[in-house]
């Protein structure tokens, strides 16, 4: 596997929409997304899609997914994600970006290997894929702090 993140430049749309809904999630998990912490999200969103998805269609898409959540809940938007990612390699891939984000910081807080659990169990992908994957990425992050 490799650890460089997916292009989503040749994605159609609903799926694209999926993928930045589980990376909104887990940008939230731990409960803080500050004014930095959202201009990061924005500018990693905007890189993964080559800037298909950017400015003010990434604010009407995240006020969109906020406000779905605020209203629908989590496992009810979690199903709409996988609804929009048929096959398990897609949902596997929207896993991992999610992962990404949460290891981001160095740090993977309780809530959000709740959120890891929560993601694995309704979009079908085993525990030990999912442990996986957060393994992959936390040691990648911590070698990255040791170059530095």
């Amino acid at each position: 596997m490799t650890n460089a993140p997916p292009s989503f430049r040749d994605v159609e749309e609903p799926r694209l929409h999926a993928f930045v809904e589980l990376m909104f999630l887990a940008a939230t998990a731990d409960g803080e997304f500050s004014g930095d912490e959202r201009r990061s999200f924005q500018d990693s969103v905007e890189s993964l899609t080559d800037r298909k998805i950017a400015g003010e269609t990434l604010d009407v898409l995240m006020d969109r997914i906020e406000k779905s959540h605020a209203g629908e809940g989590r496992e009810a938007r979690i199903g709409h994600v996988k609804d929009a990612l048929p096959s398990h390699e897609l949902r596997k891939i929207g896993l991992e970006m999610a992962i990404r984000v949460m290891c981001a910081d160095g740090i993977v807080r309780t809530s959000e290997r709740e959120l890891i659990l929560d993601l694995a169990d309704g979009l079908e992908i085993d525990h030990d894929e999912a442990a996986d994957l957060v393994a992959t990425f936390s040691d990648e992050d911590k070698k990255e702090e040791a170059k530095g």
